[in-house]
């Protein structure tokens, strides 16, 4: 029987995803708007170790000061009764009419200097708060038509945004670091540095390049027809991991936002094996939405039902390693060795030049008749998933 949450699983939920009233573009909302501190007390007795926020969702935009430090104090109140943390936060550069054409990159002089200022507030708060890492989703940085953007101009402008922010960051001494979050498209028709890969190429062109990573998002990936876990490989093995958001897919379509696991189950099985077995010690942030058919209740059980789908998956991922067949089988598909360096200790490329044994003692047609066994591997995987083993 799988264990209940607990505040070691590191669990963290974000207030827009169980406050999301299913609003969509063909129907208004389903739901009531949820009060944050009845969010953080609800989580809480779920077992949920942190609530992460945008700054509209806490505060509505446009509040006056005094009404800003009234939603503060009542949500540092309910943190204080819960015991939950705040791990991240955002900032919400995309709802208001004033960011159609994005914060950081808009067109509009203007509008960009004021994005930068929202975040900055946003950021003090973070700061307050105890949040270590910030997102920064770039849902309309981007374009319709590729009339209307100079790319080359945007992410320039979008490296200014960036740097100034971790400059921002650094004179004030927090310690906080910046996660960019890919997307490939919706709300915008394609958007800036849609992918894990995309973003970790324009990470090294920051000023502050150590300070900033990225904070992939399951559904984005897949949306656009990529490997998850294999995207989650690459910035585990650049150290750029800084977060994560998990959710469920079904392939490249328009982002689904599903309970962790009701997309696609094996891959979901290999993310949490690998998040395991990586070294990653960030939260498991779910950043889904509650079904647009469910009533509050519901909401609730969805998010129960998040934490419940990876504790099971962690569950077999430990099943499996923990297998003798599958053991067997690693060993024979030479799994391990790929972790052995091409060269021997301290061998040079001149070296390995006049090597025979790589070259002229290679038997390649006999190298080619052994099979690798990964069929079997990954029969293993889907057997300890349905619980066959």
């Amino acid at each position: 029987m799988t264990e209940k949450p607990t505040r070691e699983d590191r669990f963290s939920f974000g207030l827009w995803t169980v406050g999301w009233q299913a609003v969509d573009p063909f129907g208004a909302a389903t739901r009531p708007p949820l009060d944050p501190v009845e969010t953080v007390h609800r989580l809480a007795e779920l077992g949920a170790w942190g609530v992460t926020f945008h700054d509209d969702d806490l505060i509505p935009f446009g509040s006056e000061d005094a009404e800003r430090e009234r939603h503060i104090k009542r949500f540092r109140r309910a943190l204080a009764e819960t015991g939950l943390v705040v791990p991240m936060a955002t900032t919400n550069l995309f709802a208001h009419p004033v960011f159609r054409d994005g914060g950081l990159t808009s067109n509009d002089r203007a509008v960009r200097r004021f994005a930068l200022r929202k975040v900055m507030r946003n950021l003090d708060l973070a700061a307050e708060l105890g949040a270590t890492t910030y997102v920064l989703w770039g849902g309309r940085e981007g374009s319709e038509t590729d009339a209307s953007k100079n790319v080359p101009d945007a992410l320039a402008r979008y490296r200014e945004g960036i740097d100034t922010l971790c400059q921002y960051i650094v004179n004030n001494g927090y310690d906080i670091r910046l996660a960019l979050e890919p997307k490939p498209n919706e709300p915008r028709g394609d958007i800036l540095l849609p992918t894990i890969g995309h973003a970790l190429a324009f990470i090294s062109q920051l000023e502050y390049h150590e300070m900033v990573g990225v904070n992939p998002e399951v559904g984005h990936e897949q949306m656009a027809g990529l490997n998850f876990v294999h995207g989650i490989g690459q910035a585990l093995w650049q150290g750029k991991l800084f977060h994560i958001d998990l959710n469920g897919q079904r392939g490249p379509r328009f982002d689904q936002d599903l309970i962790f696991g009701h997309g696609d189950l094996l891959s979901a099985f290999f993310l949490v094996d690998l998040l395991e077995q990586g070294g990653y010690q960030g939260p498991r942030h779910f950043d889904y939405k509650p079904l647009r058919t469910e009533s509050i209740e519901g909401v609730w059980e969805s998010a129960a039902a998040n934490m419940r789908s990876y504790l099971l998956l962690r569950e077999r991922a430990r099943a499996y390693r923990a297998d003798p067949d599958v053991q067997e089988a690693l060993r024979a598909a030479r799994v391990d060795e790929l972790a052995t360096p091409t060269l021997a200790p301290g061998e040079t490329a001149g070296e390995l030049r006049v090597d025979r044994d790589a070259w002229e003692g290679f038997d390649p047609n006999g190298a080619a008749e052994n099979g690798y066994g990964f069929v079997r591997l990954a029969q293993l995987a889907l057997e300890h998933v349905v619980g066959a083993r």
